[in-house]
């Protein structure tokens, strides 16, 4: 773990509009976070950190209206989310929870249906791992229930990455790597904060802080990282307002935005007096 790290945690797409938001706001005011030594996403997050380390910032702003979450295979299930729901308070410890949504989410979609990986792909428009960042990508095992981390030395394609870490179980379908199934990074915490530990220097960016379990929670998990300088950036009122309640509504994208734009702006000084200059 590098001295700084940057923690993008999941939220849907427009989620993912507030976070490049932020992140431009931030930059157009002075300071770089794309700098971070480590940069952690999960779920939405994943496509941020994706997006702001291939590609230049001023590319950016369309990047989440075309995450349509209908071309991309979404395929909400009233009755497969109440059978999770069961099972994760009916079921014993968090792993085996984890891996109870996982074997629901698998049954919840047909083997057929549109390619998302490449779906996800061609709205992307990104190809490799970024060279000589460490981009971490976070998922859950369908099988084990286990948190997985990939990076650019896990030997598996960025965007089938990506594309497992945004699979919402009922909603999106699981994606297959390697004759395993994984599903979104979110199922075991909104941020997964507690990867960077060792890190000194910590911004978490978490347009949905709550969790289903306190020992996830964003206070929990920044409890046990401990970094001796931290900035935690989630969606304010008017935020909150802008994005709406529909998480995967891509048509909120550009109210998300300049949302993210907004509150970038205006926690860059608290931002910069602690952001190494050059991490």
């Amino acid at each position: 773990m590098g001295k700084s790290a940057l923690v993008l945690g999941g939220g849907g797409i427009t989620g993912v509009a507030w976070e490049m938001g932020v992140i431009k706001g931030l930059y157009e005011a002075g300071v770089d976070v794309r700098s971070a030594d480590t940069v952690i996403g999960t779920s939405a997050g994943s496509v941020v950190g994706t997006l702001v380390l291939c590609r230049d910032l001023d590319e950016l702003n369309s990047g989440p209206e075309r995450l349509n979450d209908k071309e991309l295979g979404g395929n909400f299930s009233p009755g497969a989310l109440l059978r999770a729901v069961s099972q994760m308070v009916s079921t014993g410890g968090p792993i085996e929870r984890r891996r109870c949504i996982g074997k629901v989410a698998m049954a919840a979609h047909e083997r057929k249906g549109p390619d998302r990986v490449e779906l996800l792909r061609e709205r992307l428009e990104v190809t490799d791992w970024p060279k000589g960042r460490d981009l971490k990508v976070t998922t859950v095992c369908c099988e084990t229930g286990e948190l997985v981390v990939f990076d650019s030395t896990s030997g598996v394609d960025l965007v089938r990455a990506v594309a497992a870490s945004c699979a919402v179980p009922m909603v999106w379908p699981p994606v297959e790597i390697d004759g395993l199934h994984y599903i979104d990074g979110g199922v075991r915490s909104p941020t997964n904060i507690d990867l960077a530990k060792g890190a000194e220097t910590l911004l978490v960016l978490s347009p949905l802080p709550v969790s289903t379990t306190r020992y996830h929670s964003v206070r929990e998990q920044l409890h046990r990282v401990n970094p001796k300088k931290r900035v935690v950036l989630t969606p304010d009122a008017d935020a909150r307002k802008a994005m709406g309640y529909r998480v995967l509504d891509p048509s909120r994208s550009p109210q998300a935005i300049a949302a993210g734009e907004r509150q970038g702006a205006e926690a860059a000084a608290r931002v910069a007096a602690m952001w190494p200059s050059s991490a």
